[in-house]
């Protein structure tokens, strides 16, 4: 289906698969989102896709779609609780708070750009990027029991660092 044939068919469509969804959904946000889900899907199909009748495709699409936003809300209902959330107390934290999370990450911070080179490397690939010791060793082309002797040091320099803040 080319993007010209769903250009046309929006065109000719669009407020009719609207009113299809805010019947279903009884939300104007929500019918508009679920309307340029259905166009979107339509012209993912790509344009070897031939399909005889357009307009009937599309409104089975659109049921799809309905289909799967009521599952998504019904899943949302039952792991999520609107109204206990509407109840919970304000989490942003106060000025002291922020002040001290700042100091702490600079103290941190300081520690890690303290450290050897290698060992930060090291330590920076583990910790913040994920790797494992292997892929740490080919990268910096040192041993596994290398990568694992760097690893510690920074993790030994950071509780230092941890128990001097507490």
């Amino acid at each position: 289906m080319t993007g010209l044939l769903v250009r046309n068919l929006q065109r000719s469509e669009e407020s009719r698969l609207r009113r299809f969804f805010q019947r279903r959904f009884r939300c104007r946000e929500e019918a508009a989102d679920a309307t340029q889900e259905t166009f979107l899907r339509m012209l993912s199909l790509g344009p070897e896709t031939a399909i005889d009748n357009p307009q009937a495709y599309l409104f089975r699409v659109a049921r799809s779609v309905a289909y799967a936003w009521s599952a998504r809300r019904a899943a949302d209902d039952l792991l999520f609780d609107r109204d206990a959330a509407l109840d919970l107390a304000d989490d942003q934290p106060d000025a002291e708070r922020a002040v001290d999370a700042r100091q702490r990450l600079r103290a941190f911070s300081e520690t890690i750009a303290a450290l050897p080179p290698r060992c930060r490397e090291a330590f920076v690939m583990s910790r913040f990027e994920g790797l494992a010791n292997s892929e740490i060793a080919l990268r910096l082309g040192i041993s596994r029991n290398m990568v694992e002797k760097h690893v510690m040091r920074a993790l030994l320099a950071c509780r230092a660092t941890r128990s001097r803040l507490s």
